[in-house]
């Protein structure tokens, strides 16, 4: 492994000036950068070490429903904290969904929202568009995990769980750095993921997510996560589903497994699926519908059957009549 430094950093400014090292990185558990490390795919000088500052590990809960969660905030402590199950049940299935106990208790929110895609081409550095390669070696490849939906030349998809419950919780990021603190949307953070070669973030050099915040419409109404994976447990989704009816009636979905960043059912089939009363033929419609746009590649097809299911399975739990 190329030789690294490592920086617990204790304050915000004290992790901003390290990281204002071209070769310095942030580090969380560890679970995913020690191993691209290892993997030579990440040769970084510097680990800045962020679970010691303020407020890192911290469940803040607010009185309106909103919530702030600090970026070394425990997936394990995600999946077993009352409050957290109570008020935003998506976002504990979706974290106690997450890899082993082991890694759960290693693995932080912060660095499981920064992690790298689990493609076999990007992670055997091999010269993919990732890694600096002309192309997607997956495109007419191994492509069997890959994604239906991309805006750019990648086709990986992006391996965190707790994104996809996000997602529909409307969650933003609270991204810190040099000139202070600023306040993303998901779709904000991970804008042209497919379309960057040197990462998925649009965090700027020497920027860290700090924190992600929850909105008070994100608290209570009827949330879940399903996941479909290849094995019964400790694996990552070939596809899964988010689904919250807000206390205001409103219907969020979003997919995981699906595309390199947030994944949003179709506005028309959520405003439908909102509006209620749907039968079995307006179930299959709007499961067309949302996967309309949907480009599988050659042995990926069959995750179009699996969002339809999915899909199909949440309108029918999330329909009030």
């Amino acid at each position: 492994m190329h030789p690294f430094a490592y920086h617990p950093a204790s304050d915000a400014a004290d992790a901003t000036r390290a990281l204002g090292a071209p070769t310095a990185v942030p580090l969380g558990g560890g679970t995913d950068l020690l191993v691209t490390m290892k993997e030579e795919i990440a040769h970084p000088d510097t680990l800045v070490d962020l679970r010691r500052l303020p407020g890192a590990r911290d469940i803040v809960l607010h009185d309106d429903g909103s919530a702030r969660l600090g970026c070394a905030v425990r997936i394990a402590d995600l999946a077993t904290h009352a409050g957290i199950a109570e008020r935003y049940a998506a976002l504990a299935q979706a974290a106690a969904s997450v890899g082993t106990p082991q890694l759960r208790t290693m693995g932080t929110l912060g660095g499981n929202l920064a992690q790298r895609p689990r493609c076999w081409y990007f992670r055997r550095a091999l010269p993919c568009f990732k890694n600096g390669g002309p192309s997607c070696l997956a495109e007419d490849g191994e492509n069997h995990y890959h994604a239906l939906f991309t805006d750019g030349a990648c086709h990986a998809v992006h391996p965190s769980d707790p994104l996809v419950a996000l997602t529909v919780l409307e969650a933003t990021v609270e991204v810190t750095g040099a000139h202070g603190t600023r306040v993303l949307t998901l779709d904000e953070l991970f804008a042209g993921a497919a379309q960057r070669a040197d990462g998925e973030t649009t965090l700027a050099g020497g920027e860290f997510i700090s924190a992600v915040l929850l909105p008070a419409t994100a608290a209570g109404g009827e949330q879940f996560y399903d996941k479909l994976m290849q094995r019964g447990a400790w694996d990552f989704a070939t596809v899964s589903l988010a689904a919250h009816r807000r206390t205001d009636g409103r219907v969020l979905m979003a997919f995981g497994g699906l595309a390199l960043g947030p994944c949003r059912v179709a506005a028309s089939v959520e405003e439908d699926v909102t509006t209620g009363g749907l039968d079995d033929d307006s179930i299959d419609a709007l499961s067309e519908r949302a996967l309309y746009d949907a480009k599988p590649l050659e042995h990926n097809g069959y995750k179009v059957w699996q969002a339809q299911a999915l899909l199909k399975r949440a309108l029918r739990r999330m329909d009030p009549l």
